[in-house]
């Protein structure tokens, strides 16, 4: 089975938490996929520059200035350290963004109601599977950063990771069995945020609507495990969302999301 594995800003920022994280990954058996965040670091960089960040209800705008921030920081700095350090670790990483070899094309959103700016939502159906599966069968493993172009060539576009994940496990799938897995600083999906050993072992469309409802499922959880379930709809064997420290273990010790 193929593994397509998302590893989130929390862990990117932190160079311990990362190093443990990528020698685990490079352990695991098998065909497999690594898509990063960007963590602060665009941030901490911009703001050197003169480029203060600008968010809204938490979500970063991205201007034209702040794109050539991003894809520096995201697509260079950030996914060749993360390159080298899976080199040294045994694994044969191939560092790409969206925009090589045309693997994820997307659409600028709409900046109706809320303009965010050079911003990408990815076309499911342009995905490029030839180069993955290139890559994937001279046994490499793809490292993918989430810069993604505009399907119209109108440059690059600044794209959620989570959303890539989704997009490339949802493309792979066509010809691989896929598992896909969100790892993040907590152990899973928690039935109390507070408690760190609540973790929902199993969620499926009707648990997930009684955790919506109640309010258990929430903030930024909620578009991480509606992408996660438009992937399973769209062929994804299963979802899950982990603990990065867990990324080796058995079942991940978190919360697994089928149909």
């Amino acid at each position: 089975m193929l593994k397509v594995v998302k590893i989130g800003g929390n862990v990117v920022d932190n160079p311990e938490k990362l190093d443990a994280f990528l020698r685990d990954f490079a352990l695991l058996d098998g065909p497999k996929i690594l898509v990063h965040g960007g963590g602060k670091i665009a941030t901490s960089i911009g703001r050197a520059l003169g480029i203060e960040a600008r968010m809204i209800e938490g979500r970063r705008v991205t201007d034209a200035e702040t794109l050539k921030v991003v894809t520096m920081v995201y697509a260079g700095l950030v996914n060749k350290t993360i390159v080298d350090k899976l080199r040294t670790a045994g694994c044969r990483p191939f560092g790409l963004c969206g925009a090589d070899g045309g693997l994820i094309l997307s659409r600028r959103r709409s900046p109706e109601p809320v303009d965010y700016g050079f911003v990408g939502d990815p076309l499911p159906d342009r995905f490029g599977l030839d180069a993955a599966r290139m890559l994937i069968d001279a046994g490499y493993t793809p490292v993918v950063a989430p810069i993604t172009a505009d399907a119209e060539g109108e440059g690059l576009l600044n794209t959620n990771a989570d959303t890539v994940a989704q997009t490339v496990a949802v493309g792979m799938s066509a010809v691989y069995e896929t598992e896909l897995v969100y790892c993040f600083e907590k152990r899973g999906v928690l039935l109390d945020v507070n408690d760190d050993d609540s973790v929902i072992a199993e969620i499926t469309p009707d648990r997930f609507a009684e955790l919506r409802t109640r309010g258990i499922v929430a903030d930024g959880m909620l578009p991480k495990l509606e992408n996660a379930f438009r992937a399973i709809d769209s062929g994804v064997r299963s979802v899950a969302i982990c603990s990065a420290d867990r990324i080796a273990s058995p079942g991940y010790g978190g919360t697994t999301l089928r149909k």
